[in-house]
């Protein structure tokens, strides 16, 4: 059930809010403040996201690497080239990345400090 929420992008709280307003192609990471099912505030504090960078990050690396080895394999092309290629190959990935890392560390975050928000 989780895995499908996550998957899915619902609260974590009660598997039935969206996180954010819209398809990623259109609204990329416009996000609800509060679900709109149990009103869970999704951003706890400023800067609160920034958690999700790291996810991000970890998320990315695989992908990268792959490409990397792929080009190098394939290609006659310099490893400097073939750097910059994979970076540039993966960059339409990154806000689908940056928003499942989001997602996750919502989830994270909840699993680990359940109630530290009551209920309105």
């Amino acid at each position: 059930m989780q895995i499908q929420a996550i998957v899915r992008e619902l609260c974590p709280r009660c598997h039935k809010g969206k996180i954010f307003r819209g398809p990623l192609w259109r609204t990329y990471l416009a996000m609800y403040q509060r679900c709109p099912e149990c009103h869970l505030k999704y951003e706890r504090e400023q800067g609160y996201f920034l958690g999700a960078m790291y996810f991000s990050y970890l998320l990315s690396i695989p992908p990268v690497l792959a490409l990397v080895l792929l080009l190098w394999w394939l290609t006659p092309w310099r490893f400097d080239v073939v750097i910059v290629a994979a970076f540039v190959a993966y960059l339409p990935l990154v806000p689908a990345v940056t928003r499942f890392a989001r997602v996750l560390w919502l989830y994270l975050d909840r699993h680990f400090d359940p109630d530290s928000e009551p209920r309105p």
